[in-house]
């Protein structure tokens, strides 16, 4: 990508991005999965015959204040313990809310290899992790580990581990422009992170004067599970038109983990297999649509809407001790057609908006994310009643070579003092604001992040 004296033209940008990830073009990649928000500083270190292989990656350290804190170790009465079992819900009362000061860190490596196969057919292959405080993020998984075959015309098929779009493009560039990244890439009923999944990318079709991109993502999950199998399934739909960007991805899926965490594996639905017998099927899907605007050259507007569905999972002594399987919005008290602790059905929709405003090196953005009420039959409160505004804002200055600094800030209420809205993995997943203990808090901080 060549450094650019505005803003990058959304559609241009996503398009490419989608196309680089399996061509061998690594800063494209690197820009789309990662967020850097400064892609057009990025470059790559290539070697080998023709710059066959390629290294790049990024850092980032961050430090945040967020008042209103009572950690989980101290406040919960079991805060080890998954949010949908009811002895997780619990905190001790009395106790005093205070200011923490949090230091956090990441970073992550892609290594490329690519080869020109000849009649218009290439290869690449992509190995990559991401580290945060020093561990991997996910242990036992690879962030991306998979090789893809491209044509210009008949697209591309790419085989292995692989982040799903619907988180790739929810933290970047979509959530991470206008602070939301986790507050809305990590939450919702979507998968981030494929172990066998099989790609095809369409090439670009030029539809209505403008760029048009389908694909379709398909992966079987952990072999293991005979009973229970696993199955996910993605669509998604790039349409850009002069400085509109429009992405539409929709996830459906079996027998993964149940939950809420934007951020989780899609691997089976239990991490033991053994337990098969014991769980029962269930689902989960999410719609999404992202658009952004390029109102001119300084200003940026953005907006998304979401769409997340449940089957409701039931609670199980999964493995002796006993050890509880994933339910996800349990009824404790209460059974259907004989089945004790049984898991309900929901759905709730999720919004957000953001600007961006660019002055020279400086970029400055703001946005808002609401997590809606979920609709659900459930007797029993899970957090169904429960909503959550967020507001966020942030100042970058672009130092120059991939080096950019920050400034931000942000707050959160929550309509309901108690369990957080459905679509939030934990209670407190926001810069630690824990809805069962205050209806709002808020947090700033600074960071730096540097690129290659």
């Amino acid at each position: 990508m060549k450094p650019q004296s505005h803003l990058h033209k959304p559609h241009t940008q996503a398009v490419r991005s989608a196309w680089a990830a399996s061509r061998g073009l690594v800063i494209g990649a690197c820009a789309a999965t990662v967020g850097l928000g400064m892609a057009s500083t990025v470059h790559a270190l290539e070697f080998g015959p023709d710059g066959m292989f390629s290294l790049n990656g990024f850092g980032e350290v961050t430090v945040t204040r967020a008042n209103n804190q009572c950690p989980a170790s101290t406040c919960q009465i079991s805060p080890e313990e998954n949010r949908h079992l009811p002895w997780a819900d619990a905190v001790l009362p009395g106790q005093p809310l205070s200011r923490k000061d949090s230091n956090f860190n990441q970073a992550q490596l892609w290594l490329g290899a690519k080869y020109d196969l000849g009649n218009g057919f290439k290869t690449k292959a992509t190995l990559s992790q991401n580290w945060r405080d020093g561990k991997e993020d996910t242990p036992g998984f690879w962030r991306e580990k998979n090789i893809a075959l491209s044509h210009e015309e008949y697209g591309i098929l790419t085989v292995g581990h692989m982040l799903t779009r619907t988180w790739q493009f929810s933290d970047y560039p979509f959530g991470t422009n206008i602070g939301l990244s986790y507050a809305w890439a990590g939450t919702g009923a979507g998968y981030r992170n494929l172990t066998n999944a099989v790609r095809y990318t369409s090439r670009v079709f030029d539809v209505a004067e403008g760029d048009l991109v389908l694909e379709a993502t398909y992966d079987g999950g952990n072999k293991d599970f005979k009973i229970n199998k696993p199955r996910f399934l993605e669509l998604w739909a790039h349409y850009g038109k002069g400085d509109l960007s429009l992405d539409m991805m929709y996830q459906d899926t079996r027998n993964g983990t149940p939950s809420a965490f934007g951020a989780a594996v899609f691997s089976g639905p239990f991490y033991d297999a053994a337990a098969d017998g014991k769980l029962g099927n269930s689902g989960q899907s999410v719609a999404l649509v992202q658009a952004v605007y390029q109102l001119n050259p300084k200003i940026e507007l953005s907006g998304a809407v979401r769409r997340n569905r449940w089957s409701g999972a039931y609670a199980a002594a999964a493995l002796p001790g006993p050890r509880w399987n994933f339910p996800f919005n349990i009824d404790w008290f209460g059974s259907v057609n004989g089945v004790p602790h049984p898991g309900y059905s929901a759905t709730s929709t999720d919004m957000s908006l953001g600007a961006r405003y660019r002055m020279d090196k400086w970029t400055f953005a703001t946005g808002v994310a609401y997590l809606g009420k979920a609709r659900t039959a459930n007797p029993s409160e899970r957090g169904q009643s429960n909503s959550a505004l967020i507001n966020t804002l942030q100042a970058t200055y672009a130092y120059g070579n991939g080096l950019e600094f920050s400034v931000f800030g942000g707050m959160i209420h929550y309509r309901l003092k108690g369990l957080a809205p459905l679509s939030m993995p934990s209670n407190a997943m926001v810069n630690g604001i824990d809805s069962r203990v205050t209806k709002a808090g808020n947090w700033f901080g600074v960071g730096a992040k540097y690129a290659f």
